[in-house]
């Protein structure tokens, strides 16, 4: 018999996605089939699944923990915003289009319906699912029709694991209070609390434990101490990106409003020879080797931002003093001559003038193109692979100089002085060979190794390390209906 158990938190970024991962990693090291699960994601960083779906990176890294390809009924509903008031649904890997927040709200008895028949998909096919909530339960404005906290713990009749982040301080007020906001039937769920973040001498904070305990009833199952330098690739949040170190090649990157897939820099934040920055709203655009346009979920409201923050200007200088200018799917739209929208798909309909940097035009369609590909760089001609997120198609004479050749078919453009190139390809930095390419190009004579898909192994096994030393596993496998 499939068990499920849930990993709640008292805020966002207290530690669930981390707590599921590692949760994943550790059951799989006893043999035991185990699966990740997100009813509802809010996220603009996603992967593309084995059947051909999107789900956010989150569960795609969870997935990696257990040893599995990532497939879209591990995160059946995804939530893509592109205006602070609305976002484009994606029920089981699919878009059905975009929604009002308001419009979404009433259409949370359909989502639910598809996140039961996925969550009962993966347990016929794992002994153990781990799930992860979504914000708090407490967000009791959310709590009718919820399918992303309790709402889905109840229909499911799982256990809760309620996690703090007692690094923002005020962890003790964060669990009770969550606590006093749930109903009798959701707080009889609580199986215990973790607090995660922790730095400094466990004894010190034991009275409160004790405390905890007594005030709620609720055992605490462990407390996991502050992981300094952990790499995991982040949900959603700029804040959780990975920080760059001080390198010889200096990149930029455009902290954009609607910036999707940041994770695409990850590889060069953690290069030893790459000093990697986000340039937010309103900061002083640097010099750089190399500046990087990122993926966009609002493609032309992005680039009106970017005019606004001056960085038309600045790449043009950039441009001028020999720099080298990437552009990765939202990016590379830019770099054309026009933006067609007819359809308003990412935002109201209309078209906006392009950076003019590729002779190209991009148009805008409901389809959307989702695939996992390999081929090789060009004009390198070394290995590249990757995964292509968008809606746009492009045309135009600067398609006649592709990027990369992927399954036999062009990609892509580069300028013919070669400082521009643009790809669809989400994930061209991760694998080595098309990096150390990149970086040749972009400055560095001789570039140093980084197996980037090692480091991303190790960082989950250290997580795993981490909650097999610190959390109470006889009440966790008791849970689990797992034994010693």
């Amino acid at each position: 018999m499939s068990r499920t158990l849930m990993v709640q938190g008292t805020t966002s970024d207290a530690g669930k996605s981390a707590l599921v991962t590692a949760l994943c990693r550790a059951i799989r090291r006893r043999g035991v089939s185990v699966a990740p699960f997100k009813p509802q994601n809010m996220a603009l960083n996603s992967a593309v699944t084995v059947d051909g779906g999107e789900i956010g990176r989150s569960q795609a890294v969870q997935a990696q923990a257990c040893g599995l390809e990532p497939h879209s009924d591990m995160n059946p509903v995804l939530l893509k915003p592109n205006t602070d008031q609305g976002a484009q649904v994606i029920l089981q890997g699919r878009s059905v289009g975009n929604m009002a927040a308001t419009d979404y709200h009433a259409y949370k008895r359909r989502a639910r319906a598809v996140v039961l028949e996925s969550h009962g998909r993966l347990a016929a096919a794992h002994r153990v699912l781990v799930v992860e909530g979504a914000g708090s339960p407490a967000e009791i404005n959310l709590r009718e029709n919820d399918i992303a906290n309790m709402g889905f713990a109840e229909a499911v009749d799982c256990p809760v694991i309620l996690v703090a982040d007692i690094d923002r301080g005020g962890v003790f007020a964060t669990l009770v209070g969550t606590v006093e906001l749930l109903s009798a039937s959701e707080r009889a769920r609580l199986a215990g609390f973790v607090i995660n973040r922790f730095r400094g001498d466990p004894e010190l904070l034991r009275p409160g434990l004790e405390w905890l305990s007594e005030r709620t009833g609720i055992p605490v199952l462990g407390v996991l101490p502050y992981l300094q330098g952990l790499h995991l690739e982040a949900e959603d949040s700029l804040s959780n990106a990975v920080q760059s170190r001080a390198g010889e090649l200096r990149v930029i990157c455009p902290a954009l409003p609607r910036i999707s897939n940041h994770t695409d820099l990850d590889a060069l934040r953690l290069h030893p020879q790459v000093d990697c920055r986000l340039i937010g709203p309103g900061q002083a655009i640097p010099p750089a080797d190399l500046m990087v346009l990122p993926g966009s979920k609002s493609v032309r409201a992005d680039l009106a931002w970017l005019r606004e923050q001056g960085w038309e200007a600045a790449i043009q200088r950039h441009l001028r003093y020999g720099g080298k200018l990437l552009g990765i799917c939202g990016g590379y739209q830019m770099l054309g001559r026009e933006l067609h929208d007819p359809l308003g798909v990412e935002g109201p309909a209309g078209s906006s003038p392009g950076l003019g940097l590729l002779d190209m035009e991009t148009r805008l369609a409901p389809d959307k193109q989702l695939r996992r590909v390999e081929g090789e760089l060009l004009p390198e001609r070394v290995r590249a692979e990757g995964y292509e997120i968008h809606c746009g198609v492009s045309e135009g004479p600067a398609l006649g100089r592709p990027l990369l050749e992927l399954a036999g078919q062009p990609e892509g453009a580069r300028s013919a002085d070669e400082q521009i190139r643009g790809s669809y390809l989400h994930g061209l930095f991760d694998a080595a060979p098309a990096r150390e390419a990149l970086l040749r190009w972009a400055g560095l004579a001789r570039v140093e190794e980084l197996d980037y898909q090692a480091l991303r192994e190790a960082n989950i096994d250290r997580l795993a390390d981490c909650v097999e030393q610190h959390l109470d596993w006889t009440r966790l496998d008791a849970l689990l209906g797992l034994e010693r």
